[in-house]
């Protein structure tokens, strides 16, 4: 009973505060758990324990019989700069972390289970001080704050089975939900290029944009010019986004060995089927100068924004184990996600209603707006080895290689998931027959690209690290 208790305790606090990750697969995690974390992510065929879950869910099969309970930390720490006109501004979004459980029971070859992981995600802040503060380069800044943030997590809910002594099984059905805020600023020329369909790298259209436009021209009392646009939609919240959807997943695997020595694996993790984002309490403001009348006057007008269709990729993965010896054991994986199927477009309708003043005139007309994105699809190579020193302590190090998939001319400096590397270390260590300890780190060096539209210059490397104890009963 007082396990149980254990168990439905861990369960809430971690629903409490789910994991935010500022993820460096594209916004995938490189690793999910210590064990696979300090192997490089490797984690197709062997047992890497309740988080095999997000990984290759037939790899629980090998996990002994009874229960199993994993309770992790884990923190994110991005170094992310961006630069233009000979000036820099560093993101203050640089330390993430949140909690991570799963509980497995194994009985008769059969185990089911359930978890909670962070996904991944992305996200950047910048200050009322930056370079994009100011769009358009008034004599006194608005102090406008750019941030994003991008997190989805998943609820898990396991079965796998040991088919023969070789062959291994599993699936789950993931629940998943996803937060996002953005608070963006747009200089004035830009939105009119948006407005007009000729911008490189963004489109606004609508009956919206159709009522601002017939509100500008030369005479007294209309618009004259547009000195910025801002996008605001975030509760900055640590742990939820202001625009929030949920759906489901699925994932599907298997291990063989080959022999003695040789485990081969493979798994299908499914798009996902995610509602649109939608968030209630949204803001589009515009800095117009108004002819004959005030200038930088802001008209903010409320309403509602949609994320439309914002989806997690499908990922396929295969690898391979190897026991060298009775202390050595070798790994390798390759993965393939398919950011480009859902990663083309960033798309965002915005529905004003309740406003007054200028801003009434916009009530109940809608505005699409679509960033271009055109990610690629993401191959990733994953390198393991485990180091059996005793029977109590094994270490673990790894790499994690992959492709940019954001090409430089759609690179904006709120979204940098322009990672490619990863160089991993860990252990692992048995305190007891029951209880196990398993930390991880992992260094993502700096990668600097540069949007071949804005010229902005972005930079960003990471250091993650993760902690897992694992009760047995």
């Amino acid at each position: 009973m007082k396990t149980k208790k254990m168990l439905f305790s861990s369960i809430l606090a971690a629903c409490a505060f789910p994991q935010l990750a500022f993820a460096t697969n594209g916004m995938n995690m490189e690793g999910y758990g210590a064990t696979a974390l300090g192997m490089g992510g490797a984690s197709m065929a062997y047992d890497n324990g309740t988080a095999a879950m997000m990984n290759n869910p037939a790899t629980l099969a090998m996990m002994d019989e009874g229960s199993n309970l994993d309770l992790a930390l884990g923190f994110l720490a991005p170094q992310v700069k961006s630069s233009a006109g000979g000036m820099t501004s560093s993101s203050s979004a640089d330390f993430f972390g949140g909690p991570a459980i799963g509980w497995i029971r194994k009985h008769n070859g059969l185990l089911f289970g359930i978890g909670m992981y962070g996904q991944g995600g992305m996200g950047t802040e910048y200050g009322s001080d930056s370079i994009f503060a100011n769009p358009g380069a008034q004599a006194v800044s608005p102090g406008l704050i750019n941030r994003s943030e991008v997190s989805v997590g998943r609820v898990i809910f396991p079965v796998a089975y040991n088919v023969s002594p070789d062959l291994n099984i599993g699936g789950s059905v993931d629940y998943v939900w996803a937060g996002m805020d953005m608070q963006m600023a747009i200089n004035g020329a830009s939105f009119m290029q948006m407005a007009g369909g000729i911008s490189p790298m963004a489109s606004a259209s609508g009956p919206m944009v159709s009522a601002f436009g017939s509100m500008m021209g030369a005479g007294a009392g209309q618009i004259g010019a547009v000195n910025w646009g801002y996008f605001d939609f975030s509760n900055k919240n640590d742990f939820t986004g202001q625009a929030v959807g949920t759906g489901y997943a699925g994932k599907i695997g298997f291990t063989y060995k080959l022999d003695s020595k040789t485990t081969i694996g493979a798994t299908y993790h499914s798009k996902t089927r995610l509602s649109d984002l939608e968030a209630k309490d949204a803001t589009v403001s515009f800095n117009v100068d108004v002819n004959s009348g005030p200038t930088n006057l802001t008209i903010p007008v409320s309403g509602k924004m949609t994320v439309k269709d914002f989806q997690w990729p499908e990922t396929y993965g295969i690898g391979i184990a190897y026991e060298a010896s009775e202390k050595w054991m070798l790994a390798a994986d390759y993965k393939r996600i398919n950011w480009a199927a859902v990663m083309k477009d960033f798309k965002m309708e915005f529905t004003p209603a309740g406003n007054t003043g200028m801003a009434a005139n916009f009530d109940g007309l809608p505005m699409n707006v679509v960033f271009y994105q055109d990610w690629k699809d993401q191959h990733v190579l994953m390198l393991g080895a485990a180091y059996r020193m005793s029977d109590a302590l094994t270490l673990r190090g790894g790499l994690n290689m992959a492709n940019n998939t954001v090409p430089d001319t759609y690179l904006n400096a709120l979204f940098p998931a322009i990672i490619k590397n990863h160089v991993t270390a860990g252990f692992g260590y048995a305190i007891n027959k029951k209880s196990h300890l398993d930390l991880a780190f992992s260094y993502a060096p700096k990668v600097t690209a540069t949007s071949g539209v804005t010229g902005i210059t972005t930079s960003h490397e990471q250091y993650n690290g993760q902690l897992v104890y694992s009760y047995h009963f």
